[in-house]
């Protein structure tokens, strides 16, 4: 497995981990509330990263990680509602079908990306993957709900995907810190008139929810330095398979035969990006 493939799964579970937990959250307290204080914790993370890896002030890699950040704010807005009204075996992998399919197109037909055979079937079997995964016999109302929220999802974690993509390698990971302070900007004025004052210890938690998120860009950027866009992406989107096992395990939901095929989709689908 190349550096670039194990960084992009790493990217994966870390984003399955925050959706998880933020998904929670977002049924239990307001959501605007779950994204904002979620990203100052991003914003803690990848400043104290930050340092870690070699780079400097690249304003242009700025702008991207800036337009990476309006990106995150929309997803993590989108997606926290969504989550907060349907189920989240279906909402986060259908966020996650956009998230992979407009990135992939771009790969290819913006940046000149040439993946190789089995990269593509790799591709070919992840999107469909990803449909499986999101159903589960949750009902006709368990799949719609929410639907809509997880489409406009999927177009800002492509956003968030791309920008952050196109930064210069000189920057290190200060693009992953300009996405952060975009996104609190972007989403603090959200937070007047909420009226809700959350307990400690939904604050903390917001908090991991965004450090895992920030965990999870800065394993995305630095896959993307290693290996095609198109790769890391794919890669790094199949992190819906962790709120669907964490489902099975921690809420005790059922692996139905639908979900079942997707897992082993998802895993056929690494397999042939992971040692292409």
């Amino acid at each position: 497995m190349t550096a670039g493939a194990a960084l992009a799964l790493a990217s994966a579970a870390a984003y399955g981990v925050s959706d998880f937990a933020g998904g929670l959250l977002a049924r239990r307290i307001d959501l605007r509330v779950v994204a904002v204080v979620g990203q100052f914790g991003g914003l803690v993370v990848a400043l104290a990263a930050a340092p870690l890896f070699p780079g400097r002030w690249d304003g242009e890699s700025m702008l991207w990680g800036a337009l990476s950040g309006l990106g995150t704010a929309m997803g993590m807005l989108f997606l926290f509602r969504g989550l907060s009204r349907g189920a989240m075996s279906t909402v986060v992998p259908v966020s996650a079908v956009g998230g992979v399919a407009l990135p992939v197109l771009a790969g290819v037909l913006w940046l000149g990306e040439r993946p190789s055979v089995a990269a593509w079937v790799g591709v070919a079997v992840a999107v469909p993957a990803l449909w499986l995964v999101s159903h589960g016999g949750d009902g006709a109302g368990g799949r719609a709900a929410g639907t809509g929220d997880a489409l406009i999802a999927g177009a800002g974690i492509a956003v968030q995907y791309l920008a952050l993509a196109q930064s210069d390698p000189v920057a290190g990971i200060w693009p992953v810190v300009a996405g952060r302070v975009a996104a609190v900007l972007i989403l603090l004025p959200l937070l007047r008139g909420t009226g809700e004052r959350p307990r400690p210890a939904t604050v903390v938690w917001s908090l991991a929810t965004g450090a895992a998120a920030a965990i999870a860009l800065i394993c995305y950027l630095l896959a993307g330095r290693e290996q095609l866009v198109v790769i890391a992406v794919v890669l790094s989107s199949l992190y819906p398979v962790i709120p669907v096992v964490l489902g099975l395990v921690v809420l005790g939901e059922k692996l139905t035969r639908t979900r079942t095929m997707g897992l082993i989709a998802a895993l056929l689908a690494v397999a042939l990006l992971v040692f292409d």
